[in-house]
């Protein structure tokens, strides 16, 4: 349903982006690689060394800044958004269901080896 949901208001506003498209899909791109790329700074190690958490945090959020400081930049240069309302909207929502996606993955992965453990101790035990 979420996905769903997500989906349709991202055709929605496409759509209604027609004429600024190019920032429509800038604002996406941006907020997808800095997102990635902070996500995947700060629970890179976070597991293994947790006392690490808070630098790689932090790591991640200087990333997310770089990453969007810079592709606003090349953007702005390669004259890609002609419309900053419209790749500023794109950017945060963007910005938002990329960081859901995220944590949902990482929720859907942390279940997924959680039963794989519950599955090998009661293969030890039986």
């Amino acid at each position: 349903m979420k996905f769903a949901l997500i989906f349709l208001i991202s055709m929605i506003a496409g759509v209604m982006s027609g004429e600024h498209y190019h920032s429509f899909v800038a604002g996406f791109a941006v907020a997808a690689l800095a997102v990635g790329s902070g996500y995947w700074l700060a629970f890179r190690s976070s597991a293994r060394y947790p006392q690490l958490a808070l630098l790689m945090l932090l790591l991640g959020l200087v990333a997310k800044m770089a990453v969007t400081v810079v592709g606003v930049i090349w953007s702005m240069n390669a004259n890609l958004i002609n419309s900053p309302i419209v790749f500023s909207l794109s950017y945060l929502f963007f910005s938002i269901v990329v960081t859901y996606g995220y944590f949902k993955l990482r929720e859907y992965q942390m279940n997924r080896r959680v039963q794989t453990e519950k599955k090998a101790l009661q293969a030890q035990t039986a």
